[in-house]
Order: structure tokens, then C-alpha cells, then sequence
């Protein structure tokens, strides 16, 4: 008689999230205008930090050591970059995009408006955070309108994750800042969620934050809060 075998399979061994690769799913083809083609010729040498995986000396970039040092991701056109990089010109902008029209637009507009304290740097932020940003180098970041992939069973696409809210805080430095605004309240429900839930970001209100005088408000969200929509900016303190 044939001998019994076990068939059942060996359990899975518990999986690492620090070392599972995060993604961030995002566009990065485009139709650019002839403004945005002149002005990735023309600005991209002069603001622009092509991708590498050296880590970048911020003092240095900028030339001066006593300012801030801001991560913007995922900028879409720049509108909003660029408008806060004028209200704050003792602070120095990072601004990680992929989408080359909008990287396009916001070289325009750094042009158009002489502004000084932004660098671009066209790659995936999720690389640039791993191998470009130092550690504890960082005095804020800020993550507006991400794109939400709102279905539930897509949560793994959604950009801020634990993980990925992980690497973040380990760039912050003790006391710097982490700024998600959404127009979307359930991916804002989200967000809040993840972001309580880890240890080293200490909330600075209770839940949603009244929005910083330094966020502008865009067309499309001025247009919004006429029809009722409303915006959810979340403020986090590193600890």
C-alpha cells in the first residue's frame, strides 16, 4: 500500500516590509506645449539635478546652509510650487516629479517669475528618497492632491502607505513637518489613518488641519469649494 505523504504546503515565512519594494504608480508620458519643450531645454541644465544614486548635499545645491529644506511630491504643472517657494523664499524647495509636461510648466514658471529656491528632480520619488535624501536632512515635505486609486482592494498603489510614510520620516528631522492635503475624503480618511498609526509623526491638531497660510489655493480647488467640495489638509509633526 502506497505510503500517506503530507501535501499541505509550508507556511509562508512573514514578509518584511522594509524590504519589499515600494512603488508609486504614476504617469510618466505626456503631450508638452512649446512653451514647456523651450523651457526643459533651456532650465532643466540650470535647475534641474539629474537622478543618481549619490546622496545630494542640500547645503550645497542651494549655497546657503540656514535654510529650510522642503520635498515637494509629485508637483503635477507647479502652480502650487511655485507660488509657495514665493511666499517662502528663506526656504529651499526639492520638487520630485515624473510627468515631464508638468516638470516642463514648472521651469516656465521658475522663469517667468526669476524664482531661485526650487531644483527639479525628474524620477521617481520613492528612488530619490532611498538614494538621494540623507537622513534626518529634511525640514518638511509636502504631498499634495495624490492621486487617491480609491478602490480598496488598490490600497497597495496608493503612494502613502506605512512603508513609504517610514522611509519619510526617517528623512524628516526631529521636528520637521509632513503636509497631505487630498480632495477626496475618503482617501483622506485614509491618510489620517496611516499617518496616526505611525510612531515617529505626532499629530498638531486633532485630526484635519485648518490649511497653512503658506498652501495656495489652486483654480481647480477654488472651483470646487464653490460647488460645495470641500479639502483635507493633514499637518504631522516628526517626533
Amino acid at each position: 500500500m502506497r505510503a500517506m505523504t503530507n501535501t499541505k504546503s509550508p507556511e509562508k515565512p512573514t514578509e518584511d516590509l522594509t524590504q519589499r519594494r515600494i512603488r508609486s504608480f504614476v504617469l510618466r508620458q505626456g503631450r508638452l506645449t512649446k512653451g514647456q519643450e523651450r523651457a526643459l531645454e533651456t532650465g532643466l541644465p540650470k535647475f534641474g539635478i539629474p537622478y543618481a544614486e549619490t546622496l545630494l548635499d542640500l547645503k550645497q545645491l542651494f549655497g546657503r546652509t540656514e535654510s529650510k529644506k522642503i520635498l515637494e511630491i509629485g508637483f503635477g504643472m507647479g502652480e502650487t510650487t511655485a507660488k509657495i517657494a514665493q511666499t517662502l523664499p528663506d526656504c529651499d524647495f526639492i520638487a520630485a516629479e515624473v510627468h515631464t509636461p508638468g516638470v516642463g510648466s514648472l521651469l516656465k514658471l521658475i522663469e517667468e517669475n526669476n524664482i531661485s529656491n526650487i531644483r527639479i528632480i525628474q524620477h521617481d520619488v520613492v528612488e530619490v528618497l532611498q538614494h538621494m535624501v540623507s537622513e534626518a536632512s529634511l525640514d518638511g515635505v509636502h504631498i499634495f492632491f495624490p492621486d487617491p486609486w480609491h478602490k480598496k482592494r488598490h490600497h497597495k498603489r496608493r503612494l502613502i502607505q506605512a512603508e513609504f510614510v517610514k522611509v519619510l520620516c526617517s528623512k524628516l528631522k526631529p521636528g520637521g513637518y509632513l503636509h497631505v492635503a487630498t480632495d477626496w475624503q475618503e482617501y483622506a480618511e485614509w491618510v489620517l489613518d496611516v499617518l496616526k498609526a505611525e510612531p515617529q509623526l505626532q499629530n498638531t491638531v486633532t485630526d484635519y488641519a485648518k490649511k497653512p497660510s503658506y498652501r495656495p489655493l489652486t483654480k481647480f480647488e477654488n472651483r470646487g469649494i464653490k460647488l460645495g467640495h470641500g479639502v483635507w489638509d493633514m499637518v504631522f509633526k516628526r517626533i
